[in-house]
């Protein structure tokens, strides 16, 4: 017998990597050493711009929006939505992506596929200023379902201790910045498709007006990357916290990032809420509460500021082309209230 039989191809694992190192390529920055098809990945860093460099790390996936890949057999978006899931997150410390890595694993490979979840990723880590430096694709026949597959990213970023973004200087006053989200980003899946798939069973092909789109589409809208926008106020000192609105949405991940005796106001009229959070609730009855610990609802990062600085970083944000809502400020907190409070 032979190792094909049993569902493992290395020929064609083989000819994957040798399809990578076209895209992998375009990704190449200053300081990387050799390429893909190694061990390991090597990245020499820049000793004369770091004096004291804080490496920043962070692991994350994309959940079950792959579900809705599967079904609509498009897969160059996830990978997008993979680095920023990774990326988003060092950046809240004003670290800079350096190097990512995938994981894919799946129950046979389909070359196409595989490459077309690449490309997805090499396009989000141009967008992130980030290099490819390598991965693992492994087949797991038995393991997955037919035609599925799993991802995983890995990030690594840097930052001058001076400049690391902690939280700690963070006080009553400052003010609370939203960025707007691009969609669901990459959580609360399993809610969504509970209650638009399953529930009330709405095609994914079906054209939404309010969404301007097919519902797949919509729920395909790969995950917003603020790496550039946020390291530009970064480098500018004009960010004390800031916060990655992820799995838990703003009530679990906003006290992440300020210290435990203040508490976050915010104004719940404050910013624009995209249809498809509407959509998910008024058809699934989901109360307030719920939706505002399982979603984004329209903001994809928070920035804590000083008040003096709020023009300063609103036109810079406009500038990027990212829309900025003043959400609320930062207050000590009251006993018996919790660390985020709506108003």
């Amino acid at each position: 017998m032979k190792y094909s039989e049993a569902g493992v191809n290395v020929d064609k694992g083989n000819a994957f990597v040798d399809r990578l190192k076209s895209l992998t390529g375009t990704t190449m920055r200053k300081g990387i050493i050799g390429g893909i098809g190694g061990f390991a990945g090597l990245f020499e860093y820049d000793k004369k711009r770091y004096k004291r460099p804080v490496f920043v790390t962070s692991t994350d996936g994309v959940g079950t929006k792959l579900k809705i890949a599967f079904m609509m057999d498009v897969h160059d978006t996830v990978g997008i939505d993979l680095v920023a899931m990774n990326v988003n997150d060092v950046i809240v410390n004003g670290a800079e992506p350096l190097v990512f890595l995938d994981y894919i694993s799946t129950s046979r490979l389909k070359l196409n596929v595989a490459e077309n979840i690449i490309r997805g990723i090499v396009k989000g880590c141009k967008q992130a200023n980030c290099t490819l430096i390598g991965g693992e694709t492994a087949e797991m026949p038995g393991f997955y379902a037919k035609d599925e597959y799993d991802l995983a990213g890995f990030v690594v970023g840097i930052v001058d201790k001076k400049s690391l973004i902690t939280g700690g200087n963070v006080k009553a006053g400052d003010v609370l910045i939203g960025v707007g989200s691009n969609g669901l980003h990459s959580n609360g899946y399993s809610l969504a498709r509970y209650v638009l798939l399953e529930k009330k069973k709405i095609k994914l092909n079906a054209y939404i007006d309010e969404l301007g789109s097919t519902l797949g589409e919509e729920l395909l809208k790969p995950t917003k990357i603020y790496v550039k926008t946020v390291l530009s106020l970064a480098d500018n000192n004009l960010i004390k916290a800031a916060s990655h609105i992820t799995g838990g949405g703003i009530i679990d991940n906003l006290p992440r990032v300020f210290p435990d005796n203040l508490m976050a106001v915010i104004r719940t009229d404050s910013w624009q809420i995209p249809p498809i959070f509407d959509m998910i609730k008024y058809l699934g009855n989901i109360n307030d509460v719920e939706m505002l610990r399982t979603f984004n609802n329209g903001i994809g990062m928070i920035l804590i500021v000083a008040e003096k600085n709020i023009d300063r970083v609103v036109n810079l944000l406009k500038r990027k082309h990212e829309k900025a809502y003043l959400m609320g400020v930062m207050k000590p907190l009251l006993n018996g209230k919790d660390r985020v409070m709506f108003v």
